[in-house]
């Protein structure tokens, strides 16, 4: 333990050497130090008094409850005004290097990739986050000098605490950008994919801070913490000194894209890997693609498979505890009388699908895709939202059929699976690929590209959802709806 401590402070000691070269080099620039010190104790005097005159006018109108809402709000903007300065300090990084022409005798430098990353990382937020450190304290000053009030010390330990991360998240993002961009302006158009997010995430802890849920807070320092070390593992992943100092100039070449795109379709997986292991005319090859293709990546995505499994599995156990603080009357359970046609004449909620095939393959298929694209835009963590919300339905009803009466395990059996034991594999596929599809750009493939990754992901994720997923959900369907009724017809049916 002791020698493991001694090699990360010696691996960190390296790191900081270019820490304490980039914080100096920022406190010279006035350009960087005025705003950041306007920031941080003008805007914190302008808070204090706006809370000051917002609290006297809601006590004279009898409404103090939404003036005490109002104060930590602004706790919480005045710390996220100086770190959005991170984000722009952290786009210079790599690439104002490049074009100050600077970055040749930073790279020559003898440290490792992950040395000159952590230390870009550490510099872009050192000087923000003691400045919004700072304006916090002139806030919280400026409020018990003005109408006396003291926030709460946990709400101050959430503030910091969400402030940092905050930081964090867009620094990290921020040095990758830079490190893939070979100009400031690109890097500054790329930056709106780190800002927007960011934006939307404070606008939500708004929404959290005036109704007062700050125990939600907790859940949202996990969700940046996990963010942060994503972002970190694939700044490190990426990086790479030799490649930063060969890439001349950002192109977008369509011709190339299609062509190695059709690379990772059409060739076997061992040769979209390993180039040299395969050649001649890119063909379809269907036998081959369900004898050995689809095999093989099943094989190679058994981690992503096992975790999807496991998460349904969790999400059918939450959802069964769940049931009894929220019991459903038992009458809603009778089925002793079902008509004998099915459930074809019965009335579904708007937001379920009509009970014939085609509409439930639509909503199957719909639901799918969405967590395949949000898992393209949250490195494939929200691909798991459709399976783990059905299935989190799924035992919540299986528990409520238990509290009525009946077998839960009769209910499974019979409710869903005659059509799930198709359903869901195909399911778990379509999840599982997705969140590979996601999770592309976090670690690419030794020897590909950033952009190699995601359409090889992409390829396998096309190639196991048409070929596998897609006509399991299709029999499904069809099972769902002229089966499934018959079935619960004849066991629970009857009077």
């Amino acid at each position: 333990m002791r020698r493991w401590l001694r090699e990360w402070w010696a691996y960190l000691d390296m790191a900081l050497v270019i820490t304490r070269r980039e914080v100096r080099d920022s406190l010279r620039d006035w350009r960087i130090v005025v705003p950041i010190v306007v920031l941080t104790l003008f805007f914190p005097m302008l808070a204090s008094a706006t809370a000051q005159a917002a609290m006297n006018w809601l006590v004279k109108y009898g409404a103090p409850l939404i003036g005490t809402r109002v104060i930590p709000f602004l706790l919480m903007v005045v710390g996220f005004f100086p770190i959005s300065f991170s984000l722009i300090i952290a786009l210079e990084t790599f690439v104002g290097e490049r074009e100050r022409h600077s970055l040749e005798p930073l790279l020559a430098m003898p440290l490792s990739d992950g040395q000159l990353y952590v230390g870009k990382v550490l510099a872009a937020t050192a000087v923000p986050l003691m400045a919004s450190y700072l304006g916090i304290g002139v806030y919280v000053l400026g409020l018990y000098f003005t109408i006396r009030f003291v926030p709460p010390a946990i709400l101050l330990l959430q503030v910091f605490l969400l402030t940092t991360a905050e930081a964090l998240v867009m620094v990290a993002g921020a040095v990758v950008v830079s490190s893939q961009t070979t100009s400031v302006r690109a890097a500054n158009l790329l930056a709106s994919f780190i800002i927007v997010p960011m934006a939307l995430l404070v606008q939500g802890e708004a929404v959290i801070m005036f109704w007062a849920r700050y125990d939600v807070l907790w859940w949202i320092v996990a969700v940046l913490l996990v963010a942060n070390l994503i972002l970190i593992r694939m700044g490190v992943r990426l990086f790479n000194r030799e490649e930063l100092l060969g890439r001349e100039i950002d192109q977008l070449s369509l011709r190339r894209i299609g062509k190695r795109f059709l690379v990772f379709l059409l060739r076997s997986p061992e040769e979209a890997l390993r180039p040299w292991l395969g050649g001649g005319a890119l063909r379809v090859d269907l036998w081959r693609w369900y004898r050995r293709d689809i095999p093989a990546l099943l094989v190679r995505h058994r981690l992503s498979l096992g975790i999807v499994t496991a998460l349904m599995v969790i999400s059918l156990v939450v959802g069964w505890f769940y049931a009894t603080q929220y019991a459903l009357p038992a009458q809603f359970f009778d089925f002793r009388n079902l008509p004998e046609s099915g459930f074809a004449d019965l009335e579904m909620p708007g937001f379920l699908p009509r009970l014939s095939p085609w509409s439930i393959l639509f909503f199957n298929l719909r639901s799918l895709a969405a967590g395949a694209l949000l898992a393209v835009f949250s490195f494939g963590v929200m691909a798991f939202l459709p399976l783990m919300s059905t299935m989190g339905v799924v035992g919540f009803l299986a528990r409520q059929v238990a509290l009525a009466g009946y077998d839960p395990w009769s209910f499974l059996a019979v409710f869903i699976l005659p059509h799930g034991w198709l359903e869901l594999p195909a399911v778990i596929l379509f999840t599982a690929f997705a969140l590979r599809l996601g999770a592309s750009v976090i670690a690419p493939p030794e020897g590909l590209t950033l952009s190699d990754s995601l359409l090889l992901a992409l390829a396998d994720f096309i190639k196991v959802v048409l070929l596998v997923a897609i006509p399991m959900l299709v029999a499904a369907a069809f099972l769902e709806v002229y089966l499934t009724p018959w079935i619960v017809v004849q066991v629970f049916g009857g009077g």
